[in-house]
Protein backbone atom coordinates (compact mmCIF):
# COMPACT_ATOMS: atom_id res chain seq x y z
CA UNK A 1 0.00 0.00 0.00
CA UNK A 2 1.30 3.41 -0.98
CA UNK A 3 0.68 6.41 1.29
CA UNK A 4 -0.18 9.82 -0.14
CA UNK A 5 -0.46 13.27 1.40
CA UNK A 6 -3.86 14.78 0.64
CA UNK A 7 -2.96 18.37 1.51
CA UNK A 8 -3.13 20.63 -1.55
CA UNK A 9 -4.59 17.94 -3.79
CA UNK A 10 -7.82 18.26 -5.78
CA UNK A 11 -10.43 15.94 -4.25
CA UNK A 12 -13.78 15.18 -5.89
CA UNK A 13 -16.61 14.28 -3.51
CA UNK A 14 -19.82 13.11 -5.15
CA UNK A 15 -22.92 13.38 -2.99
CA UNK A 16 -21.28 16.37 -1.30
CA UNK A 17 -24.59 17.71 0.06
CA UNK A 18 -25.34 14.35 1.65
CA UNK A 19 -24.81 13.39 5.28
CA UNK A 20 -21.38 11.79 4.92
CA UNK A 21 -20.35 13.85 1.91
CA UNK A 22 -20.78 17.21 3.63
CA UNK A 23 -19.04 16.10 6.82
CA UNK A 24 -16.12 14.61 4.87
CA UNK A 25 -15.84 17.72 2.67
CA UNK A 26 -15.51 19.92 5.76
CA UNK A 27 -12.79 17.69 7.18
CA UNK A 28 -10.85 17.76 3.91
CA UNK A 29 -11.18 21.54 3.60
CA UNK A 30 -9.80 21.92 7.12
CA UNK A 31 -6.91 19.61 6.18
CA UNK A 32 -5.92 21.93 3.32
CA UNK A 33 -7.41 20.00 0.40
CA UNK A 34 -9.08 21.57 -2.62
CA UNK A 35 -12.53 20.02 -2.62
CA UNK A 36 -14.93 19.85 -5.54
CA UNK A 37 -18.41 18.80 -4.41
CA UNK A 38 -20.91 17.35 -6.89
CA UNK A 39 -24.54 16.73 -5.95
CA UNK A 40 -27.87 16.61 -7.80
CA UNK A 41 -29.80 17.97 -4.77
CA UNK A 42 -32.69 15.58 -5.33
CA UNK A 43 -35.79 15.67 -3.15
CA UNK A 44 -35.65 12.14 -1.71
CA UNK A 45 -35.68 14.05 1.58
CA UNK A 46 -36.03 17.83 2.15
CA UNK A 47 -33.56 19.81 0.05
CA UNK A 48 -33.44 22.39 2.84
CA UNK A 49 -31.36 20.00 4.93
CA UNK A 50 -28.88 19.56 2.07
CA UNK A 51 -28.69 23.33 1.67
CA UNK A 52 -28.07 23.63 5.43
CA UNK A 53 -25.13 21.22 5.17
CA UNK A 54 -23.67 23.19 2.26
CA UNK A 55 -23.89 26.58 4.00
CA UNK A 56 -20.64 26.20 5.88
CA UNK A 57 -18.84 24.74 2.87
CA UNK A 58 -19.66 27.27 0.18
CA UNK A 59 -18.08 30.08 2.15
CA UNK A 60 -14.68 28.36 2.10
CA UNK A 61 -12.14 29.33 -0.56
CA UNK A 62 -10.98 25.77 -1.20
CA UNK A 63 -14.47 24.39 -1.86
CA UNK A 64 -16.27 24.46 -5.20
CA UNK A 65 -19.84 23.17 -5.50
CA UNK A 66 -21.33 21.87 -8.73
CA UNK A 67 -25.03 21.10 -9.05
CA UNK A 68 -25.05 18.02 -11.26
CA UNK A 69 -25.89 14.33 -11.48
CA UNK A 70 -23.39 11.48 -11.81
CA UNK A 71 -25.87 9.67 -14.06
CA UNK A 72 -25.28 12.40 -16.66
CA UNK A 73 -22.20 11.34 -18.61
CA UNK A 74 -21.34 14.79 -19.92
CA UNK A 75 -21.51 16.38 -16.45
CA UNK A 76 -19.09 13.83 -15.04
CA UNK A 77 -16.74 14.18 -18.02
CA UNK A 78 -16.62 17.97 -17.68
CA UNK A 79 -15.94 17.85 -13.94
CA UNK A 80 -13.02 15.46 -14.41
CA UNK A 81 -11.65 17.43 -17.35
CA UNK A 82 -11.76 20.77 -15.52
CA UNK A 83 -10.58 19.76 -12.05
CA UNK A 84 -8.40 16.68 -12.70
CA UNK A 85 -8.94 15.16 -9.24
CA UNK A 86 -6.18 13.18 -7.57
CA UNK A 87 -8.67 11.33 -5.35
CA UNK A 88 -12.35 10.65 -5.95
CA UNK A 89 -14.74 9.69 -3.16
CA UNK A 90 -18.02 8.47 -4.64
CA UNK A 91 -20.77 8.90 -2.05
CA UNK A 92 -23.55 9.83 -4.49
CA UNK A 93 -26.23 7.16 -4.54
CA UNK A 94 -29.92 6.63 -4.12
CA UNK A 95 -30.08 5.51 -0.51
CA UNK A 96 -32.63 3.59 1.51
CA UNK A 97 -33.56 -0.08 1.64
CA UNK A 98 -37.32 0.39 1.88
CA UNK A 99 -37.52 3.02 -0.85
CA UNK A 100 -35.84 0.59 -3.24
CA UNK A 101 -38.81 -1.77 -2.94
CA UNK A 102 -41.21 0.75 -4.49
CA UNK A 103 -38.83 2.84 -6.62
CA UNK A 104 -36.27 0.44 -8.12
CA UNK A 105 -35.57 2.57 -11.19
CA UNK A 106 -33.97 5.33 -9.12
CA UNK A 107 -31.37 2.85 -7.86
CA UNK A 108 -30.45 1.55 -11.30
CA UNK A 109 -29.98 5.08 -12.66
CA UNK A 110 -27.96 6.50 -9.77
CA UNK A 111 -26.20 3.52 -8.24
CA UNK A 112 -25.42 1.55 -11.41
CA UNK A 113 -25.38 4.01 -14.34
CA UNK A 114 -23.97 6.81 -12.20
CA UNK A 115 -21.20 4.68 -10.75
CA UNK A 116 -20.32 3.38 -14.21
CA UNK A 117 -19.88 7.00 -15.33
CA UNK A 118 -17.51 7.61 -12.41
CA UNK A 119 -15.50 4.51 -13.27
CA UNK A 120 -15.24 5.50 -16.92
CA UNK A 121 -14.12 9.00 -15.99
CA UNK A 122 -11.49 7.54 -13.64
CA UNK A 123 -10.35 5.23 -16.42
CA UNK A 124 -9.65 8.14 -18.78
CA UNK A 125 -8.35 10.58 -16.16
CA UNK A 126 -4.68 11.51 -15.97
CA UNK A 127 -3.33 11.87 -12.46
CA UNK A 128 -6.01 9.92 -10.60
CA UNK A 129 -4.38 8.19 -7.64
CA UNK A 130 -7.27 6.64 -5.71
CA UNK A 131 -10.99 5.94 -6.03
CA UNK A 132 -12.83 5.43 -2.75
CA UNK A 133 -16.51 4.51 -2.94
CA UNK A 134 -19.40 3.84 -0.60
CA UNK A 135 -20.66 0.31 -0.30
CA UNK A 136 -22.96 -0.85 2.48
CA UNK A 137 -23.42 -3.41 5.24
CA UNK A 138 -26.56 -4.43 3.35
CA UNK A 139 -24.40 -6.51 0.98
CA UNK A 140 -24.25 -9.19 3.69
CA UNK A 141 -27.94 -9.88 3.19
CA UNK A 142 -29.42 -12.34 5.64
CA UNK A 143 -26.07 -13.72 6.85
CA UNK A 144 -26.43 -15.21 10.31
CA UNK A 145 -22.68 -15.44 11.02
CA UNK A 146 -21.61 -12.46 13.08
CA UNK A 147 -19.66 -10.29 13.14
CA UNK A 148 -19.73 -9.73 9.38
CA UNK A 149 -16.25 -10.15 7.95
CA UNK A 150 -15.13 -8.81 4.59
CA UNK A 151 -14.51 -12.35 3.34
CA UNK A 152 -18.04 -13.54 4.17
CA UNK A 153 -20.54 -14.39 1.42
CA UNK A 154 -22.24 -11.36 -0.14
CA UNK A 155 -24.02 -13.09 -3.02
CA UNK A 156 -27.56 -13.12 -1.60
CA UNK A 157 -28.81 -9.53 -1.20
CA UNK A 158 -32.31 -9.15 0.23
CA UNK A 159 -33.00 -5.70 -1.24
CA UNK A 160 -32.38 -3.99 -4.56
CA UNK A 161 -30.36 -1.34 -2.74
CA UNK A 162 -28.02 -4.06 -1.47
CA UNK A 163 -27.79 -5.56 -4.96
CA UNK A 164 -26.69 -2.23 -6.44
CA UNK A 165 -24.02 -1.81 -3.77
CA UNK A 166 -22.68 -5.30 -4.41
CA UNK A 167 -22.69 -4.45 -8.11
CA UNK A 168 -20.57 -1.38 -7.36
CA UNK A 169 -17.98 -3.58 -5.70
CA UNK A 170 -17.90 -5.98 -8.65
CA UNK A 171 -17.63 -3.17 -11.20
CA UNK A 172 -14.86 -1.44 -9.28
CA UNK A 173 -12.99 -4.73 -8.90
CA UNK A 174 -13.17 -5.35 -12.66
CA UNK A 175 -12.10 -1.78 -13.55
CA UNK A 176 -9.27 -1.94 -11.07
CA UNK A 177 -7.84 -5.10 -12.59
CA UNK A 178 -8.51 -4.19 -16.22
CA UNK A 179 -7.42 -0.57 -16.17
CA UNK A 180 -5.20 -0.27 -13.10
CA UNK A 181 -7.49 2.02 -11.09
CA UNK A 182 -6.58 1.78 -7.37
CA UNK A 183 -9.99 1.42 -5.70
CA UNK A 184 -11.25 0.96 -2.16
CA UNK A 185 -14.82 0.12 -1.22
CA UNK A 186 -16.16 0.91 2.26
CA UNK A 187 -19.08 -1.02 3.69
CA UNK A 188 -20.76 1.52 5.97
CA UNK A 189 -22.75 0.32 8.98
CA UNK A 190 -25.78 2.45 10.04
CA UNK A 191 -24.29 5.94 10.12
CA UNK A 192 -25.98 8.40 12.50
CA UNK A 193 -25.45 11.82 14.04
CA UNK A 194 -26.33 15.53 13.70
CA UNK A 195 -27.62 16.66 10.29
CA UNK A 196 -28.20 13.05 9.31
CA UNK A 197 -30.70 11.60 6.88
CA UNK A 198 -34.35 12.05 7.93
CA UNK A 199 -35.25 8.62 6.50
CA UNK A 200 -32.97 6.86 8.99
CA UNK A 201 -34.61 5.19 11.98
CA UNK A 202 -33.19 7.39 14.76
CA UNK A 203 -34.24 10.59 12.95
CA UNK A 204 -37.71 9.24 12.16
CA UNK A 205 -38.07 8.09 15.77
CA UNK A 206 -37.30 11.63 16.97
CA UNK A 207 -39.81 13.14 14.53
CA UNK A 208 -42.49 10.64 15.52
CA UNK A 209 -42.01 11.09 19.27
CA UNK A 210 -42.00 14.86 18.95
CA UNK A 211 -45.30 14.68 17.03
CA UNK A 212 -46.82 12.37 19.65
CA UNK A 213 -47.05 9.41 17.28
CA UNK A 214 -46.11 5.74 17.69
CA UNK A 215 -42.74 4.27 16.77
CA UNK A 216 -42.95 1.06 14.75
CA UNK A 217 -40.30 -1.27 16.13
CA UNK A 218 -39.64 -4.00 13.57
CA UNK A 219 -39.13 -7.70 14.28
CA UNK A 220 -40.91 -7.11 17.60
CA UNK A 221 -37.86 -5.32 18.93
CA UNK A 222 -35.49 -8.22 18.24
CA UNK A 223 -33.19 -6.21 16.04
CA UNK A 224 -29.59 -5.15 16.57
CA UNK A 225 -27.71 -2.54 14.59
CA UNK A 226 -24.05 -1.61 14.52
CA UNK A 227 -24.53 2.16 14.76
CA UNK A 228 -21.54 4.25 13.65
CA UNK A 229 -21.22 7.92 14.56
CA UNK A 230 -20.56 10.32 11.71
CA UNK A 231 -17.23 11.61 13.09
CA UNK A 232 -15.91 8.07 13.26
CA UNK A 233 -17.01 7.46 9.67
CA UNK A 234 -15.26 10.60 8.47
CA UNK A 235 -12.07 9.69 10.32
CA UNK A 236 -12.10 6.23 8.78
CA UNK A 237 -12.70 7.51 5.25
CA UNK A 238 -10.00 10.18 5.65
CA UNK A 239 -7.43 7.57 6.64
CA UNK A 240 -8.40 5.21 3.83
CA UNK A 241 -8.09 7.98 1.24
CA UNK A 242 -4.40 8.27 2.12
CA UNK A 243 -3.66 4.58 1.65
CA UNK A 244 -3.60 3.66 -2.04
CA UNK A 245 -3.97 -0.09 -2.66
CA UNK A 246 -2.09 -1.82 -5.44
CA UNK A 247 -5.39 -2.57 -7.17
CA UNK A 248 -8.60 -3.20 -5.22
CA UNK A 249 -9.54 -3.45 -1.56
CA UNK A 250 -12.69 -3.41 0.56
CA UNK A 251 -13.25 -2.75 4.27
CA UNK A 252 -16.05 -2.74 6.80
CA UNK A 253 -16.42 0.51 8.69
CA UNK A 254 -18.68 0.18 11.71
CA UNK A 255 -18.93 0.97 15.38
CA UNK A 256 -18.04 -2.60 16.27
CA UNK A 257 -20.80 -3.05 18.83
CA UNK A 258 -24.38 -3.96 17.85
CA UNK A 259 -27.06 -2.19 19.88
CA UNK A 260 -30.47 -3.67 20.66
CA UNK A 261 -33.08 -1.47 18.98
CA UNK A 262 -35.29 -1.12 22.08
CA UNK A 263 -32.30 -0.14 24.21
CA UNK A 264 -31.22 2.30 21.51
CA UNK A 265 -34.70 3.90 21.59
CA UNK A 266 -34.50 4.19 25.40
CA UNK A 267 -31.24 6.13 25.13
CA UNK A 268 -32.60 8.31 22.32
CA UNK A 269 -35.74 9.16 24.28
CA UNK A 270 -33.69 10.06 27.34
CA UNK A 271 -31.43 12.35 25.33
CA UNK A 272 -34.42 14.01 23.64
CA UNK A 273 -35.80 14.77 27.11
CA UNK A 274 -32.43 16.10 28.21
CA UNK A 275 -32.31 18.36 25.13
CA UNK A 276 -35.81 19.69 25.82
CA UNK A 277 -37.44 18.10 22.77
CA UNK A 278 -39.68 15.90 24.96
CA UNK A 279 -41.03 16.51 28.45
CA UNK A 280 -39.86 14.50 31.43
CA UNK A 281 -43.29 12.94 31.97
CA UNK A 282 -43.52 11.61 28.39
CA UNK A 283 -45.12 8.14 28.36
CA UNK A 284 -42.57 6.23 26.30
CA UNK A 285 -44.31 2.85 26.48
CA UNK A 286 -47.49 4.28 24.98
CA UNK A 287 -45.61 5.44 21.89
CA UNK A 288 -44.16 2.12 20.74
CA UNK A 289 -45.67 -0.55 18.55
CA UNK A 290 -43.92 -3.88 18.06
CA UNK A 291 -44.42 -5.06 14.48
CA UNK A 292 -43.08 -7.85 12.21
CA UNK A 293 -39.89 -7.56 10.18
CA UNK A 294 -40.27 -5.42 7.06
CA UNK A 295 -39.26 -6.74 3.66
CA UNK A 296 -35.62 -6.05 2.82
CA UNK A 297 -34.53 -5.71 6.46
CA UNK A 298 -32.23 -7.98 8.44
CA UNK A 299 -32.27 -8.79 12.16
CA UNK A 300 -28.64 -8.04 13.03
CA UNK A 301 -25.72 -6.05 11.63
CA UNK A 302 -22.29 -6.25 13.25
CA UNK A 303 -19.05 -5.12 11.61
CA UNK A 304 -15.72 -6.82 11.87
CA UNK A 305 -13.60 -3.72 11.21
CA UNK A 306 -10.30 -5.37 12.11
CA UNK A 307 -8.98 -4.66 8.61
CA UNK A 308 -9.21 -0.91 9.15
CA UNK A 309 -7.53 -1.21 12.53
CA UNK A 310 -4.75 -3.37 11.08
CA UNK A 311 -4.04 -1.22 8.02
CA UNK A 312 -4.92 2.27 9.25
CA UNK A 313 -5.01 2.15 13.05
CA UNK A 314 -8.70 3.07 12.96
CA UNK A 315 -10.82 2.36 16.05
CA UNK A 316 -14.24 4.07 16.50
CA UNK A 317 -14.37 6.37 19.53
CA UNK A 318 -17.93 7.68 19.93
CA UNK A 319 -20.32 5.51 21.93
CA UNK A 320 -24.07 5.43 21.42
CA UNK A 321 -24.98 7.67 24.36
CA UNK A 322 -22.53 10.40 23.42
CA UNK A 323 -23.53 10.15 19.77
CA UNK A 324 -27.25 10.39 20.48
CA UNK A 325 -26.67 13.24 22.91
CA UNK A 326 -24.97 15.23 20.15
CA UNK A 327 -27.78 14.36 17.75
CA UNK A 328 -30.50 15.35 20.24
CA UNK A 329 -28.83 18.70 20.92
CA UNK A 330 -28.57 19.39 17.19
CA UNK A 331 -32.16 18.23 16.63
CA UNK A 332 -33.46 20.55 19.33
CA UNK A 333 -31.75 23.48 17.64
CA UNK A 334 -32.47 22.64 14.00
CA UNK A 335 -35.91 21.03 14.09
CA UNK A 336 -37.51 22.70 17.10
CA UNK A 337 -36.48 26.32 16.63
Amino acid sequence: MRKINLQGRNILITGAAGFIGAALSLRLINEGCNVVGLDNMNDYYPVSLKEYRLEGLKARENFRFIHGDISDTETVRKVFAEFRPSVVVNLAAQAGVRYSITNPGAYIISNIVGFYNILEACRHSDGLEHLVFASSSSVYGGNTKIPFAVGDMTDSPVSLYAATKKSNELLAHAYSHLYGIPSTGLRFFTVYGPAGRPDMAYFKFADTLRAGGKISVFNYGKCERDFTYIDDIVEGVYRVMQGVPEKFSVYNIGGGRPENLLEFIDVLQGELVRAGVLTGDYDFAAHRELVPMQAGDVAVTFADSSGLERDFGFVPEIGIREGLRRFAEWYADFCCR
